[in-house]
């Protein structure tokens, strides 16, 4: 199922043309990766799809953006419902300064729904189960979200997205700080979870894009390249460009 359609996708900071005329469909329950240089719009495309972009002054963009066929460009998208639906996990794990708990809850309580104890208490076993951090932590939720170890923080903003029943997860680097053995949990991670969500990753790592991914993007000075099944790009890329920049002749 097509789940997010880009068309003729075009943005801009200012005068500077950071997405030009992107084309792509990004299918339910699979996880495509975005590859390609530092500042070639990677993070860019990915914050199209939450409007994250509106928060950064002289933003403008233009052409479509449909998630589950409704256009989240239009002046009417209604911003709060989006960005449930739609989360992001980030390049250093940013749990907020509170409990295990209270991190997973933060939803619930600034929706201001007069969830019982009970009901509360099975959200965050159920999304603390969806990561598989329930037998760790399951005796310390009332601990700060901050003493976890990297790995643990990363996990814990997933489940936090999970709580909230987002459908779409985008994740910027999301193993960039992590060691080797945390980055191969996180990945089987994913894995896991795109039974269940719509995975979008934006990655330097073209051997974890490679890993993780089912189909990839390979963007270049804000143009989507070559986009395709991930065997497809990296055993045979249509594009010349898709071909250098894969094999370590470009960049």
């Amino acid at each position: 199922m097509d789940r997010i359609i880009a068309r003729n996708l075009n943005l801009w900071y200012g005068d500077f043309h950071a997405l030009k005329s992107v084309n792509a469909i990004f299918q339910a329950n699979r996880i495509t990766a975005i590859i390609g240089p530092s500042g070639c719009g990677k993070s860019t495309l990915l914050r199209v799809f939450n409007r994250m972009n509106d928060l950064i002054e002289g933003v403008r963009t233009e052409g479509e953006a449909f998630i589950d066929g409704l256009d989240i460009l239009d002046a009417s998208a209604d911003l709060a419902a989006l960005r449930k639906k739609v989360g992001m996990v980030f390049q250093r794990p940013n749990p907020f300064p509170l409990s295990i708990y209270e991190n997973i809850v933060f939803g619930e309580r600034i929706r201001g729904t007069k969830a019982k104890r009970d009901r509360l208490d099975e959200i965050v076993e159920t999304s603390l189960r969806s990561v598989f951090l329930w037998d760790e932590l399951k005796d310390s939720l009332r601990s700060s979200a901050l003493k976890l170890s990297l790995e643990q923080k990363q996990r814990l903003c997933i489940a936090r997205l999970i709580a909230v029943k987002a459908d779409v997860l985008l994740m910027d680097e999301p193993c960039s700080a992590l060691d080797p053995q945390a980055t191969a949990r996180i990945e089987d991670l994913m894995r896991e979870l795109k039974h269940n969500y719509t995975i979008i990753i934006v990655t330097h790592n073209m051997q974890q894009a490679a890993r993780v991914s089912d189909d990839t993007g390979f963007m270049l000075l804000g143009e989507l390249i070559e986009f395709g099944k991930t065997a497809e790009i990296f055993a045979a890329p249509k594009d010349k460009r898709t071909e250098d920049y894969i094999t370590g002749r470009y960049g």
